[in-house]
């Protein structure tokens, strides 16, 4: 979170750090309490990712790179599908099956996600935006991601401007939640 750069750099460290998070679980051995700990880690990392993604990143996208209302949506797409998962991950506990199976198909749904924003979307980008549009990207992710939700939310809006005047309340009472509960420390 917050690692400074252009866009592209600042994204691509978010998913390093989310693919060490599933490392860890990977690790962990079924059933231990600690596969939650990790859970509740990527799960904050990923909401907070995907909704600065969504309101800065793929608006980029539509706006500058050739073909991009369709990357645009395919990607929110793919976030739509992976913030179902998470929500049903939140509610499973970590001695049932389904937690098991719901951790291996978000990391399977998001290493595709990362794999393809990596290979095509940024290399687009890149493309077609200068340092100074991709720094100004950058900047404008790191703020997003500071107030951005960190629960799923899948019935919230995906594009502007309803998820710009939504996210930061959501973002709001999240963090509370989080601070009484002390999920994610």
């Amino acid at each position: 979170m917050g690692h400074g750069g252009n866009v592209i750099a600042e994204l691509e460290t978010d998913h390093r750090e989310v693919e060490e998070m599933f490392d860890r679980i990977r690790a962990l051995p079924p059933r231990d309490e600690k596969r939650k700990d990790v859970a509740d880690e990527f799960t904050i990392e990923l909401v907070r990712h995907s909704v600065a993604e969504e309101m800065y990143l793929y608006p980029a996208v539509r706006e500058h790179v050739p073909g991009g209302d369709a990357i645009a949506d395919r990607e929110i797409k793919d976030h739509a599908t992976v913030e179902k998962l998470l929500k049903d991950l939140e509610k499973a506990s970590v001695g049932d099956a389904e937690f098991d199976t719901l951790v291996a198909q978000v990391i399977s749904e998001v290493s595709a996600h990362i794999a393809d924003e990596e290979k095509n979307l940024f290399p687009a980008l890149a493309g077609v935006c200068s340092d100074e549009q991709l720094n100004d990207l950058g900047d404008k992710i790191r703020t997003a991601k500071k107030v951005a939700p960190t629960r799923p939310h899948p019935g919230a809006p995906s594009t502007p401007p309803g998820n710009k005047l939504l996210a930061p309340g959501a973002g709001l009472v999240d963090r509370a939640r989080d601070f009484v509960t002390g999920r994610g420390k």
